[in-house]
């Protein structure tokens, strides 16, 4: 990041390459917008990251990751986990509302006590939301973190001259 400071200072400039991908418009030409035509240095949008002469811009390199065998597999880990994940978790909240609701003689059955079979469930719904947030922590860590670290340094060293 880069401070200027004093009166007519510009705003702080992230040098975050996923920044500059989302400023650039994601795949929106920048040959287009050139007023000198293809491979043309432009600034015609303001924010947008500059093509430079016989470079890619910003959006091509990220739209080259997207589409990398290395990001679709990333992606395919998320999906593989919270998918049916999300899907569980919903029908088991589902099926506390619905007991509720349609079985209040089964959710009022006593377990121990003071404690019956609704106090157990929702506290379970409590349990459940934990287990499931460790889970996709430890997933994410074990199945995905470092090949989008990987990912995110290789994109870095691809537009590392495109921001100077």
């Amino acid at each position: 990041m880069e401070k200027h400071e004093g009166p007519g200072a510009p705003a702080v400039r992230i040098d975050d390459p996923w920044y500059d991908a989302l400023a650039a418009g994601w795949g929106e030409s920048a040959d287009a917008e050139a007023p000198g035509g293809a491979g043309a240095h432009t600034t015609a949008t303001p924010g947008a990251v500059p093509r430079q002469q016989g470079g890619r811009s910003a959006s091509d390199i990220y739209l080259e990751v997207q589409r990398s065998p290395a990001f679709q597999e990333v992606r395919s880990r998320y999906r593989r986990f919270v998918i049916p994940a999300a899907i569980a978790f919903l029908l088991w909240y589902l099926a506390y509302v619905v007991a509720a609701t349609a079985a209040p003689g089964l959710m009022a059955r006593p377990v121990s006590g003071a404690i019956n079979v609704a106090m157990l469930a929702g506290l379970g719904q409590f349990l459940s939301t934990f287990l499931l947030t460790w889970a996709y922590a430890r997933h994410a860590r074990l199945r995905r973190d470092r090949a989008a670290l990987e990912l995110r340094w290789d994109t870095q060293e691809m537009t590392r001259g495109m921001q100077r």
